[in-house]
């Protein structure tokens, strides 16, 4: 079986990336597979490390609409997403745009719920260049207590419970859940790079760091060129117009771990804590079917597939390999569950000689 294209990869971090796993994955889906369906597409991992490339039908789903709009962003206007992106670490900046993002861009892309082709190229611009240069989880939540008023941020401070918080002049709550900006310091381990110290090396020597990110915005258009990427609830894409309907399907699954697993509950801007679950009741029903083969990813203890396959891996142990003591233990607990029509260890040596 082909390696798949290690040069071709997300230009972010992402909490939980499967890049590690991806030749694994595709061995039991069958690289050859008609249909390949991600609900949770995040950085996009998977479907990159493809061997062999592109797939008949394809299609990837990420409820987060930043997340979305990137990547319909770089599918249809690599360029123009290019050069919103290509700009050095500021913190000034970085506070600035991310005010703007979570107030003027998730306005923008209201639209992506209802246009399949909607996207905002300075949204995706300024949102990889922010989340390259963000410390830790938090980029464009806006849970955060932060608010920009009058020229500088503040803290909301709590009520005055004397006036159970009513009249004119009442002041804002800190809401723990709320709809504040999380203020963090921009990133300055790696030479103060921003989205340039993601960079790989293809051999571009004697370019520019505009010309490189255009040059890696342009591959990752023209390998999602036929990609469907839809922005709403992972069981959009998993009935079965999308799926079964198609033929032989491959869906991949990595959801936000459950809450009990004890994971950082603040990785993603749009999280679930019980997600897991609908996903895991989702798999045992459909797991059956010949027509899917579906891969579960999840914590050790977090999911019984009785009659799937169990592949336990290691990760890497935090974004950016950087996870707290936590994350590191967590990162010896991973796992990938197969269905029972995935193909067998056996059927791959066979395929393979």
């Amino acid at each position: 079986m082909p390696l798949p294209n290690l040069a071709l990869k997300a230009p972010f971090p992402w909490f939980g990336g499967k890049s590690k796993v991806a030749a694994m994955v595709w061995s039991r889906f069958g690289q050859d597979v008609k249909n390949y369906i991600e609900p949770f597409f995040g950085s996009g991992a998977m479907l990159l490390g493809r061997p062999g490339g592109a797939g008949r039908i394809e299609t990837v789903n990420d409820k987060d609409g930043f997340v979305a709009n990137f990547w319909r962003a770089v599918q249809a206007d690599p360029e123009s997403v290019a050069e919103y992106a290509d700009w050095p670490v500021n913190e000034n900046d970085l506070a600035a745009r991310h005010y703007w993002l979570v107030t003027e861009g998730r306005a923008r892309l209201a639209k992506l719920q209802g246009d399949p082709l909607g996207y905002d190229a300075q949204v995706a611009g300024w949102w990889v260049w922010g989340v390259c240069s963000w410390i830790g989880s938090g980029w464009c939540s806006g849970k955060g207590p932060w608010q920009w008023r009058d020229g500088e941020w503040v803290k909301r401070p709590l009520p005055h419970l004397g006036n159970a918080g009513q009249g004119i002049n009442r002041q804002l709550p800190y809401l723990v859940n709320g709809q504040g900006i999380n203020r963090k310091l921009p990133h300055l381990g790696d030479a103060g790079k921003g989205i340039n110290r993601q960079l790989p090396y293809l051999g571009d020597a004697g370019q520019g760091r505009h010309e490189i990110i255009s040059g890696w915005f342009a591959e990752l258009a023209d390998r999602l060129r036929h990609v469907r990427v839809a922005c709403g609830d992972w069981g959009r894409v998993c009935g079965p117009s999308p799926t079964t309907k198609q033929g032989i399907t491959a869906v991949f699954l990595d959801p936000p771990y459950s809450a009990g697993t004890g994971r950082d509950m603040s990785c993603y801007s749009v999280d679930d804590g019980s997600v897991a679950h609908d996903v895991r009741r989702w798999a045992l029903e459909n797991g059956d079917n010949p027509r899917f083969r579906i891969a579960l990813c999840g914590y050790d203890t977090e999911h019984v597939m009785t009659g799937w396959a169990a592949v336990p891996w290691k990760a890497s142990g935090g974004y950016g390999s950087q996870g707290d003591a936590a994350g590191r233990l967590n990162a010896s607990r991973e796992v990938v569950w197969f269905s029972p029509h995935c193909l067998s260890v056996e059927t791959q040596e066979c395929l393979v000689v």
